[in-house]
């Protein structure tokens, strides 16, 4: 006996909000899914929203229930946007310091800090440090309880110019990178009588 042969069933998909048809009025584009859909597909338009499929259909939107829809969408996208705007303000005005720190008088580290508002991964930048200049680079956590990045090596103005441009691409080119010497903190003379020796007992 031969097997019956089911032909899958073809699923269309919005090019607006790309949910099935019967799902854009869950989405933010309603009206714009609407139009497209009368335009691409007229007879699944008319199925689903001709005045009588409407009319049948209970569970389909009212006008006055479409527009408040709609106006609950568009100010949620007005607060999405005064949120991305504040999120903006705030990456234009930070700083990126990167502090050139010496740790004997041949050896220097530099410590790049301010990163983490650009939503920049860290690890993965330092690793890409670690390769093109080959040396060590690492996250670790400073005083502020923020992540920074130690690269061992005087290579401060290669990586201000590497964060320069990795800046640019998200067209950030008013962000303020700088470079500051951080000198060793000298170590406080030892008051006399209270050396650390052993005392030799008789």
């Amino acid at each position: 006996m031969a097997e019956v042969q089911i032909a899958p069933k073809e699923v269309i998909y919005c090019e607006v909000c790309s949910f099935p048809p019967e799902y854009c009025e869950f989405g933010g584009t309603f009206n714009k899914c609407k139009a497209w859909l009368e335009e691409e597909h007229p007879q699944l338009f008319q199925s689903l929203y001709s005045a009588d499929a409407l009319a049948a259909a209970t569970s389909s939107l009212s006008l006055e229930k479409e527009e408040k829809i709609s106006q609950d969408l568009q100010k949620k996208r007005r607060k999405e946007e005064k949120k991305q705007e504040r999120e903006l303000q705030q990456k234009l005005a930070s700083k990126v310091l990167i502090k050139k720190i010496a740790r004997t008088k041949r050896k220097q580290v530099i410590a790049i800090s301010g990163l983490e508002v650009f939503n920049i991964d860290m690890k993965k930048l330092a690793k890409t440090f670690a390769s093109k200049f080959a040396t060590g680079a690492s996250v670790t956590k400073n005083l502020e309880k923020k992540d920074e990045i130690i690269i061992q090596g005087d290579v401060g103005d290669e990586v201000e110019q590497y964060i320069l441009e990795l800046l640019e691409k998200d067209g950030l080119t008013e962000v303020k990178v700088e470079q500051v010497d951080e000198k060793p903190k000298k170590k406080k003379p030892t008051a006399p009588g209270t050396g650390t020796g052993n005392a030799t007992s008789t």
